[in-house]
Order: structure tokens, then sequence, then C-alpha cells
């Protein structure tokens, strides 16, 4: 696969992840313009030439400018990728549809779903765009510091119309990221939301001390789980076991580079929710996260134990002590059959 030639590209969201994608797309000698909503974080960013707060090593190649406007970011027809937090997908996108109505190249880098609709991503946009519009999802087990940093990675790129996923493909595809495609949007998207609720019970055990035997555990049965509520939405089991899935999911809870395995860290460690949170000063997608996977899990009769703990755990109603010894005092069970949602 051979990058596209140059062309404009709006990256909105300028947090650690939207940072890192920028700077890759200029890397590959586009246009890029990153956007902020923060007027002031944006200046900075053009005058640091770098993101000073979530990704200092990184310096801005000459392609990539910050832009305080979103007009100017979407100007000239760009290709536009969001990067921002689900909570503030729904206000993006109707900012962006102010901005450029006809935007024509949209992919979404967002991982999680809307709390109070439990939409996902991809259901997001079209509720604010149409459904006729072809929307990308980017996901897979990439670290910021390390795209930022050029080291070699891989990810998904899926959509409904696999032209529109092989167009994002062809975007992003470089000598230092390797990106697949797939159709299966609802598998990636539940991939890339429900593995950083997983991410926080594992790092709950490493932080009260558990060993590698509990993590392998909580991983293997951390998967079960995202897989049983991605089956029962439409997502393909095929998916669960790649790069959007699995991969992602082992990155999350074992390296600490992962904000959701540090939380859980935290609470083993005897911290507070909100001390733990404070702590690591940016957003914790997967304390967003679980209340609504955990109500997606009910609407479809979908077991998933681990999913339940860290949402009584999130909610201060169990100590981290208390929620693995609900985890380990359930009843013995067949792991065949893992399909099924109730296994």
């Amino acid at each position: 696969m051979h990058a596209r030639e140059p062309r404009a590209v709006a990256v909105l969201g300028a947090g650690s992840w939207g940072t890192a994608l920028a700077i890759h797309l200029a890397r590959q000698r586009h246009e890029v313009r990153l956007w902020g909503h923060r007027p002031a974080h944006v200046a900075a960013l053009a005058q640091a030439r770098c993101n000073p707060r979530y990704l200092p090593q990184a310096t801005f190649p000459a392609s990539l400018q910050p832009v305080a406007a979103l007009e100017e970011a979407v100007a000239g027809n760009a290709a536009v990728l969001i990067a921002v937090p689900c909570t503030a997908l729904r206000e993006t996108l109707q900012a962006l549809l102010w901005a450029s109505p006809q935007v024509e190249q949209l992919a979404l880098a967002c991982k999680g779903l809307e709390p109070e609709s439990l939409r996902l991503p991809h259901e997001l946009a079209a509720d604010a765009l149409g459904q006729t519009r072809p929307v990308a999802l980017i996901s897979g087990p990439t670290f910021a510091t390390e795209l930022a940093a050029g080291l070699p990675a891989a990810t998904t790129v899926a959509a409904a119309d696999l032209r529109a996923a092989d167009d994002w493909a062809r975007l992003i595809h470089s000598d230092r990221l390797r990106a697949y495609t797939t159709t299966d949007v609802v598998g990636v998207a539940l991939g890339g939301g429900l593995k950083n609720v997983i991410a926080i019970a594992a790092g709950v055990a490493d932080g009260l001390g558990f060993g590698a035997n509990s993590r392998a555990a909580l991983i293997t049965r951390g998967l079960a789980e995202i897989r049983r509520l991605g089956q029962a939405l439409g997502g393909r089991q095929e998916t669960f076991m790649g790069l959007a899935g699995m991969g992602d999911l082992v990155l999350t809870c074992t390296d600490d580079q992962s904000r959701n395995r540090r939380f859980g860290l935290a609470l083993g460690r005897g911290r507070t929710v909100t001390t733990a949170l404070a702590e690591i000063g940016q957003v914790v997608e997967g304390v967003r996260t679980v209340s609504p996977v955990r109500a997606l899990a009910q609407q479809h009769s979908v077991r998933m134990p681990i999913t339940e703990q860290v949402y009584q755990l999130v909610q201060g109603r169990r100590t981290a002590q208390e929620a693995v010894d609900r985890l380990m005092g359930g009843q013995h069970r067949h792991e065949a059959g893992e399909g099924s949602p109730t296994n």
C-alpha cells in the first residue's frame, strides 16, 4: 500500500492522541492543521512547535500548523480526522457540520461510548451527518508517545464502505505505521472502548500485588467479555482476536503508558477514585465508559463480571479488595462456547 499524493488534513483535537496523529500525518508530507477548542492551548502549540503538555519531546514537522479557527482547519476540502474524547464528540461533530457542511472524508479516532445515549462513535457521526456519508474509524494498539516518536506500530481502519476505509488507510499508512482495513465498524468500536474498562481491572490486580498469573487471567476473561458483548451487538468474532480487539487490550492492560491501567494501579494501592484521577491529570476513558458498557450489557443480557466489579469500584461502592473477592468467589464455569452471551 502506498501513500496518496499530499493533501490537506484537519485533525480536530489537540490532546496527546490528536497531536500524535497530526505529527504522523505531517511526516507523510500531508498539509496538516491541528485544531483545539482552547485558543490559549493552540497558541502554546504554535509557539513551542510541540505539544508542551502532552508530547514535549515530539517536534512538529514544518507541514503541521496549529490553528484556533475551525473554519480555517477544515478549509479547502480537507480530510477531517477527529480525535476527541467520546463525551466531546457530538459537540465537535455539530461544530464541524456548521464549519464544513459538505465534508467528504471523515475519520474518527475516538474510543468509548457517549454515556447518556450509549452511542458508539460512528453512530454519533451518523446522527450528526446522516447515514449516507462514509465515516471511518481508526483504532488499535497505539500509544501516542510511541507514534509521535516514530516507533513501528499497526492499526485498524474500519468503515461500512470499504472504499472509505481504504482511503484513510492510504492516508495514514507508512513504513512506521501499518494500516489494516475491515468493514466491521461495530467490532472495532467496541474493542477500542471496552478494553479501557478491562485495563482498569488489570491495574487494580497489579496494584494489589497479585502477579502475572492474575493479570493473564484478567486479560483473557476480559477479552471473553468484550467478545460476548461485541457479538451481541453485531461485531464479528475475528475482529476481537485482531489488532482492535486483543492487540489493543494486551497493550492497555500491560504497559504503564496506559492511563486506564495507571488508574487501576492507584486504586489497588489504596487511592480513592478522586485522588487517582487527579494524579493522572488526563481523561481516563475507562471511568467514563464503564457505566454505558454495563448498561449495554444489561440491555442485551450479556454477562460481564469484570465490568460489573469495575463499575462498583468506580462508583465507590466497593474497595479494590472487595471487587477482586467478588470476581474470585463465583462458581466455576465451562470455558467453551464463548459465543453464548451468558457464559
